[in-house]
Formats: structure tokens, sequence, C-alpha cells
């Protein structure tokens, strides 16, 4: 029998992974321990990057860093290759980090799978964008409360999440949500999340945002799903929770095809 009563900790996952792209294509590549970056061949539409992270998932001490720069007037998506999930921490949270950095005239669609939150996860998470004169983004997140199709429940969770969107230094958007296990005990008040168990926001940052509030409204139809809109000036917020993560991935899959010309990441398609 292997004697692990000399191991004082367990080994912790580590990553980083990094892209610069400009009007040509790949201009630097840098990656890391647990965390990888992919481009895909692509033959139409916008230049896809594929996050992955091989480690599985993110437990206590963990630490993930995605990263992409792109030149001035490039355009291009990014993406992760699968639903990111956050397991039990038994010591200090997950650390995961995402920093966007968006040139002169540039545009990113940063459209990550959901977040899939286990019973008893901790994890801190800051996703950091850097717009340009001129610059504009797509930005989706989605969290999901334990696997819905196997009746899993959290009761336990510490969660901390930023969103940050700066233009030449001043900031544009700052969008937090924070849960613990108090806040878990409120969730299925109407004040919160009245029993959904998926959560969703979707963010366009750009003048002409606003334009599109009528645009979507009028898809924001999909059963079992909640949503809410509006147009700050230079911006488009979409809200979204369900008790379902499929619905809400309809609901979105559609509300994308209403703001982009382009198809969807291949990686997402069902």
């Amino acid at each position: 029998m292997l004697d692990t009563s000399h191991i004082s900790s367990f080994q912790r996952s580590h990553g980083q992974a990094r892209i610069v792209l400009g009007p040509r294509g790949i201009v630097d590549l840098a990656q890391s321990g647990s965390a990888k970056a992919m481009l895909p061949r692509a033959t139409a539409g916008l230049p896809e990057i594929v996050f992955l992270n091989t480690s599985g998932g993110l437990t206590a001490d963990d630490q993930l860093e995605y990263g992409v720069e792109l030149r001035s007037g490039t355009r291009a998506l990014a993406t992760t290759q699968t639903a990111e999930r956050a397991y039990r921490a038994e010591g200090n949270a997950a650390s995961s980090h995402v920093r966007l950095s968006i040139g002169k005239n540039g545009w990113l669609d940063w459209l990550p799978q959901e977040t899939i939150l286990f019973d008893g996860a901790a994890l801190d998470r800051v996703t950091e964008v850097d717009l340009a004169a001129g610059a504009g983004c797509l930005l989706l997140e989605i969290i999901v409360l334990g696997r819905l199709a196997m009746g899993e429940t959290v009761s336990h969770l510490h969660l901390r999440d930023r969103r940050v969107v700066r233009r030449e230094g001043h900031i544009l958007h700052h969008d937090a949500l924070a849960l613990n296990d108090a806040g878990l005990r409120r969730l299925d008040g109407a004040a919160m999340l009245n029993g959904a168990r998926a959560m969703a926001t979707l963010t366009m940052i750009a003048p002409h945002a606003p334009d599109f509030l009528g645009c979507v409204r009028d898809v924001l139809n999909e059963p079992g799903v909640t949503s809410a809109a509006s147009a700050p000036p230079g911006r488009l917020v979409l809200r979204f929770l369900a008790r379902d993560d499929w619905p809400l991935r309809r609901q979105i899959n559609r509300l994308l095809a209403a703001l982009r010309p382009n198809s969807l990441p291949r990686i997402w398609q069902v």
C-alpha cells in the first residue's frame, strides 16, 4: 500500500496561454503548464482562437491565465474548447485571469463556453478588457450551478467574478458577481435567481451597441429563459436566467446570430 503520510499538499495546476494576432495572422504565441491556445484553420469568417485547460478543471490554489492581444485593425473570435469546471476546493480559491487587449479599430468576440460550479467550489476570476480608440468587443459569460442533468445541487460555494472594460485607461463597464454559502440559501427568492440554476450575461461595448436594442428584444423569446436587455450609452447589456442550461444556450445562439454577421464558433456546434 502506498504511504502518503509524508505528502503535505497536492500538486496544483498552473497554466498560462497568450496569443497576439495582427491583420495578417499570428504574431506571437506563448503557453505553459495546463493552458493551451489553438487556431483551427478557418475558411471563412473571423479568425478563431480556442483556449483549453488540460487539467480538466480548477480546484484549490490552481491558477489559470488566458490572454489575447489584437493589433490595430484586427478582428477575431476567442472561445474555449469545452466548459470550464470548478471543483470542490480544500484550501485557497482557484484563480482565473483573462486579459484581452484590442488595438485601434479592432474587434474581439470573447465567447467562452459555460463555467460549471460544483458543490464546494472556490473561484476568484477577473476578466479585463483594454480597448484602444475605435475598438469594440462582445463579451459572454455563462455560469451553471452544478450539472443539472445529474440532479446536482450546490450548497457550499465561494465565487468572486469581475469583468472590467477600459478604453484608453478609463473604465467603461464594471460588472461583478459574488456568491457564498449565505447567498446560495437566498437564491430561490424572487429578488435573486428565483429558482434558476443557469445564468448568463452578454455585453457589447461599442458606440453603435445601443442600436441593437430593438432587434435583440424581438428574439428574447426562448421558453424557460427569463431575459432582460438595456442599452446605456456605448453599451448593450443582456442578462439571462434559466433552470436548465440548454434553453439558455439556444437563446444565446439566436441572439448572437442577430448581433454578429459571422457564424458561431465551430466548436459550439451541437
